[in-house]
């Protein structure tokens, strides 16, 4: 099955089995494209005696330390073919992961969201309301993976509105502004999860705004949620109650691997899409734990065509609670992420922001 191929599946619909035999031949397609082409990746597979068979299951596939792109310069294209570079967020004095695309790996990415997304947001382009400021897409060229994931999901609403202005106090008159035209319709919110509570529904707490009719998807910045001890059914429970807003899907991801990214089911936990898949690794073994036991995150995508980030050891614990749960109404794994292993970097596309730094 080609990758065009592929992408035309329905994006949850896959059994494990099924998935696993597809997406494996993808993977070693990569691993030998990058084993080719990026230098300092074909050392690490050298250096690690790894060899150069096919994987024959998930497992095999060799990964890399997301923390390898903060200290290493992996591309598997010419530079003149890199089109745009994206950085991870980082508080200050950190280094930050640098993610070379090209035109076939943005081409990839842009049209894996656009499956994810229209999953939950339909077919049309929503009047779309941004918890953000327009700065943060100042630099196209160089963007932050906060502005990534704004420009992204841009892709799926018109009337952009940017929420926040020069004066978050103006926030409000944004707000009015946005539902006067557009409120009676479904219309999309996105929004970065700690912003989201800070400038969003701090701001139209008491207000009587109607957001009943909006589709918020947001990510990033739980950390300081959970210092607030606010949970994610917290989270939601008050959206509801200040504004009626009642659609609302987390998803999870990294820059490292951006366009795959796990959209949060019904029933709270995270799906990967046919073209993804997740493994939950044994911190002292390294080997794949069984359903159910918590250990690091592995990630596995078909997309990352220009830098070999289609097999990563993320530095976050999970844990697989289920697999082909038809009652779920999707196929494959569904995951829960626990949080960040100890003495990991701060992550978090919100964990870092200070308002008016487009950083």
């Amino acid at each position: 099955m080609t990758f065009d191929e592929l992408m035309r599946q329905p994006v949850y619909g896959f059994s494990q089995e099924v998935k696993e035999r597809v997406l494996l031949d993808h993977l070693n397609e990569l691993t030998a494209r990058h084993r080719e082409r990026c230098m300092p990746y074909k050392r690490l597979l050298t250096y690690l005696r790894l060899s150069e068979k096919p994987a024959t299951r998930y497992c095999e596939v060799p990964y890399v330390p997301v923390g390898l792109f903060k200290s290493h310069e992996l591309l598997s294209v010419p530079r003149e073919d890199v089109q745009m570079v994206m950085t991870s967020s980082g508080t200050t004095g950190q280094q930050v992961s640098r993610i070379y695309l090209d035109r076939e790996t943005a081409r990839r990415q842009t049209i894996a969201l656009s499956r994810i997304m229209q999953y939950v947001l339909g077919p049309q382009r929503l009047p779309m309301l941004i918890i953000d400021s327009r700065a943060i897409l100042a630099n196209r060229q160089s963007l932050s993976a906060r502005g990534v994931g704004v420009l992204g999901m841009m892709n799926f609403g018109r009337n952009h509105t940017f929420a926040l202005p020069e004066e978050t106090s103006l926030l409000l008159d944004q707000a009015k502004r946005f539902l006067a035209e557009h409120g009676s319709r479904p219309f999309l919110v996105f929004g970065f999860t700690f912003m989201v509570w800070q400038y969003f529904s701090e701001h139209i707490r008491g207000t009587g705004l109607d957001f009943s009719n909006g589709i918020l998807i947001h990510s990033g910045g739980w950390k300081k949620l959970q210092e607030q001890s606010i949970s994610n059914t917290q989270y939601k429970a008050v959206l509801k109650d200040i504004c009626g807003l009642e659609h609302v899907h987390n998803f999870y991801g990294m820059v490292e691997q951006v366009g795959g990214v796990f959209l949060e089911g019904e029933d709270g936990y995270f799906y990967p899409p046919a073209f993804s898949d997740v493994i939950i690794r044994d911190p002292e073994t390294w080997d794949e734990v069984p359903l159910g036991t918590e250990g690091i995150i592995q990630l596995v995508s078909a997309l990352p065509y220009s830098y070999p980030g289609h097999s990563l050891l993320t530095e976050d614990l999970g844990v697989i609670r289920s697999i082909s749960d038809t009652a779920a109404g999707r196929m494959g794994k569904a995951f829960e992420v626990l949080g960040r292993l100890p003495r990991a970097e701060l992550r978090g596309c919100s964990d870092t922001h200070a308002y008016g730094d487009a950083a």
